[in-house]
């Protein structure tokens, strides 16, 4: 392995600025603070989240088939390629 000089590279000195310590110190008051402000409308929705498509009782029955190694067989994994093949026709 050779390793050759490359003669595009240019670099450039970086000067980085430090701040005073006893004025950072002195000003905490000044720093900005992020906030967030959730609307009531938004809270109300976050707790009525019922119109979701997710069944907790199949994915509950699918996590046991899984942990059971009963999930992926043969027959799923037929089914699956075809529906996939038939996609992309």
């Amino acid at each position: 392995m050779q390793i050759r000089p490359t003669s595009n590279i240019q670099t450039s000195a970086v000067n980085l600025q430090t701040q005073n310590k006893t004025q950072s110190t002195t000003n905490t008051n000044s720093v900005p603070v992020d906030q967030v402000e959730i609307s009531a409308e938004a809270q109300l929705m976050s707790t009525q989240a019922t119109g979701t498509d997710i069944r907790a009782d199949r994915v509950a029955d699918i996590r046991a088939q899984i942990a059971e190694g009963q999930y992926d067989t043969a027959e799923k994994m037929d089914i699956a390629m075809s529906r996939m093949f038939d996609e992309i026709a």
